[in-house]
């Protein structure tokens, strides 16, 4: 099911989900690189549809693609300008509207991931109306979406969740789904955020959905399936983050996730925005994981953790992983280094 809201148009002949690729990766002038995981997931999961960045001055963020006005983005095949950063918010600030602009005039589709809404900006309304070229929201739900019903559904389905936002439960989803369907199993990867769904095509936009609603959403994001089927589940936020917890137990109790994959980033001891809150334990995590998900789930089970172990070197990864998996007597794992511990975290999904 596609949450894309978009205006239909002659030249659509390369898209994935309604989305014009290639992409214009914009990075505005963001000088935290966490809140550009939109243009980092495009590039390491779809970068055959980027050819390159655009950043506005004072931005300290780099993709490492190529730097490209959107002429000269348009000149190599560019054909949408996908917001490549997710802020605290979701809102696009006076600043990057020069650049949107130049973006459309130089033939660009704009593709969006914000909760505020392109159409909404009267300048960005003008230039593409001027233009003719499209404002794509992404971060719109369908309609419909009904409560929860709570109610058993067949099928399997794996979630990751997380100790924060942005370490990783996106890549751990995906990379999980491709492990799984290298042995030959019947997966699918459900995106629940604006760069997984444009990864996928398609998607629920979880946090943009009204409160009441985010657990029906869920269970429609993952109907009821085969029994040997199984639907790997993008997780959202964190249960103990001060201000995105509600998302994540929608999320959860509407998934009725059998087996739930904790994410977490060594190394990160505060909340990603929030100075002075703490990191919660994984331990924390799974226990509340469980708490809560036996509400619609009675025997959700952790399979293990997936470890952002980017930031460390090889042999500081290794000794980790090592350490991580033997204080919890859990798989545990960087997806993105792959090896034995990643293969075992799989078995344990599939238990």
């Amino acid at each position: 099911m596609s949450a894309i809201a978009i205006a239909p148009r002659d030249d659509a002949d390369e898209e994935v989900g309604g989305l014009p690729s290639p992409y214009l990766l914009f990075l505005g002038d963001t000088v935290e690189p966490g809140y550009a995981k939109t243009a980092f997931g495009l590039r390491d999961w779809v970068g055959e549809r980027c050819v390159g960045e655009f950043v506005l001055p004072g931005g300290r963020v780099s993709t490492g693609l190529p730097a490209l006005a959107p002429a000269q983005a348009a000149a190599e095949g560019a054909r949408g300008l996908v917001i490549g950063v997710a802020n605290a918010g979701g809102f696009i600030p006076p600043a990057w509207i020069a650049g949107l602009i130049e973006a459309l005039e130089a033939g660009l589709d704009i593709v969006s991931g914000m909760h505020a809404k392109l159409g909404d900006i009267p300048e960005l309304k003008a230039a593409a109306e001027r233009t003719g070229r499209r404002l794509i929201d992404v971060r719109t739900p369908p309609p419909g979406i009904p409560v929860g019903s709570g109610k058993p559904r067949s099928g399997r389905r794996i979630l990751t969740v997380g100790t924060d936002c942005a370490l990783g439960k996106k890549y751990a989803a995906l990379a999980i789904t491709r492990g799984l369907k290298s042995r030959g199993l019947d997966v699918d990867f459900r995106a629940t955020g604006q760069t997984g769904i444009m990864i996928a095509g398609s998607g629920m936009p979880i946090d943009a959905v009204v409160s009441d609603f985010i657990a029906g959403a869920a269970e429609m994001l993952s109907p009821a399936a085969p029994a040997n089927h199984i639907d790997v589940i993008e997780g959202q936020g964190s249960l103990l983050h001060p201000a995105y917890g509600a998302v994540s137990l929608g999320l959860l109790q509407g998934s009725q996730p059998g087996a739930f994959v904790v994410c977490h980033e060594p190394g990160r001891t505060e909340i990603l925005g929030h100075a002075g809150c703490a990191v919660p334990s994984i331990e924390a995590v799974i226990e509340a994981t469980i708490a809560l998900g036996r509400v619609t789930s009675p025997n959700i089970r952790c399979a293990g953790i997936s470890l952002n172990t980017g930031k460390l070197s090889p042999e500081a990864a290794a000794a980790e992983i090592e350490a991580v998996a033997a204080r919890l007597g859990l798989p545990a794992a960087d997806p993105l280094r792959g090896g034995a511990t990643f293969e075992r975290l799989l078995d344990s999904c599939l238990l």
